[in-house]
């Protein structure tokens, strides 16, 4: 299974600008459906379709946890869903700002396959060289 992780366009100039900061800002990771459609310019969770619903998932996604940033790295705690059953293919990262049309995108992971849990726990765990890296 082949797994893509894409940043949205409009991430790099939230970085730029200071709209986002991933050590201190709330950030989600929510999961979608096969059905959605990856668009590298799209820019707020409101163009975010077929969010996934199941047990042990809650609309919006999961909060991440323990962000950190070094040497142009961000990481942070890998997450996950207790009790889950659902079919996910892909995680949609984002800064959650309450309104689904103000929370900025940051990237897109493509899991390259449904991933259907029953009543297990699912977890997402990031790459051993963190979620993002920043390089000249």
């Amino acid at each position: 299974m082949a797994v893509t992780h894409t940043i949205y366009n409009s991430y790099k100039n939230d970085l730029q600008k200071g709209t986002i900061d991933v050590t201190s800002d709330t950030l989600k990771v929510a999961l979608v459906t096969s059905s959605y459609t990856f668009s590298s310019s799209h820019d707020f969770f409101n163009d975010i379709t077929n969010e996934i619903t199941g047990t042990g998932y809650t609309a919006g996604g999961a909060t991440i946890s323990n962000p950190t940033v070094s040497s142009g790295t961000f990481d942070a705690d890998d997450t996950s869903w207790t009790n889950a059953t659902f079919t996910a293919r892909g995680a949609v990262l984002y800064k959650d700002t309450g309104t689904a049309s103000t929370s900025p995108l940051i990237s897109f992971i493509d899991f390259g396959a449904d991933n259907s849990p029953s009543a297990q726990t699912f977890t997402i765990t990031w790459n051993a060289s963190g979620i993002t890296t920043i390089t000249a």
